[in-house]
């Protein structure tokens, strides 16, 4: 249930909602695309943001405001949004850095060949994210509840998301929220601190 006091606005292709959506995003991914892009990982994220066609285009991205503040994010979209997606727009963002950009992507392709897995019919949350000082008033929950309704409005069939396996406590919110593993990466070798988990809930449609 959405909090009396909290709206969702739909990211716009502007550079300040750029700049939040850097900012949420590398929090949900742990600093992850901080050491994908380098020091210019705010402008490159933002250049990027805000054209269309992509996982990381504002068209997938929607902003929770409390009290006319913003508070938190979700990105989010179907399997069959993803598969038709281009990497072009970032890839371009990065310019000269695209060296960089290239040599992280080779190292890290196995972390990306797990986003390339969502299956047909899937709904994908990329990522959540919540302030620091807002969180455990209900915005995470909110969120996620909103990504389910997304899903279920696109006619897909199950949510899906990723998250770290020494993410515990992402872990055990997704359980309450009835979502279970479906799988790990890697298969053979498990080292925790690099091994992600594929979590997962049907959806029922909304005539349901």
């Amino acid at each position: 249930m959405t909090p009396p006091s909290m709206t969702f606005r739909p990211a716009e292709p502007t550079r300040d909602d750029g700049l939040a959506f850097a900012r949420y995003l590398d929090q949900a991914a742990e600093g992850f695309f901080r050491f994908l892009l380098g020091r210019r990982v705010e402008e490159i994220l933002v250049t990027g943001f805000v054209e269309p066609g992509h996982d990381l285009s504002y068209e997938n991205v929607v902003f929770a405001n409390r009290n006319g503040e913003t508070v938190g994010m979700v990105s989010s979209y179907t399997a069959e949004r993803h598969h038709a997606a281009s990497d072009r727009p970032l890839r371009e963002a990065a310019g000269r850095w695209n060296v960089r950009f290239a040599l992280v992507s080779t190292l890290c392709a196995p972390i990306f060949r797990i986003i390339d897995s969502v299956e047909a019919g899937d709904y994908y949350v990329q990522s959540v994210a919540v302030d620091p000082e807002a969180r455990g008033g209900g915005v995470g929950t909110a969120l996620m509840d909103l990504a389910e309704e997304r899903g279920r409005a696109a006619g897909s069939r199950r949510l899906a998301l990723d998250v770290a396996a020494t993410n515990e406590g992402a872990r055990r919110l997704y359980e309450r929220r009835g979502m279970a593993e479906i799988s790990r990466w890697p298969k053979r070798i498990r080292i925790e601190k690099l091994t992600f988990i594929r979590m997962a809930k049907p959806l029922e449609s909304p005539a349901h």
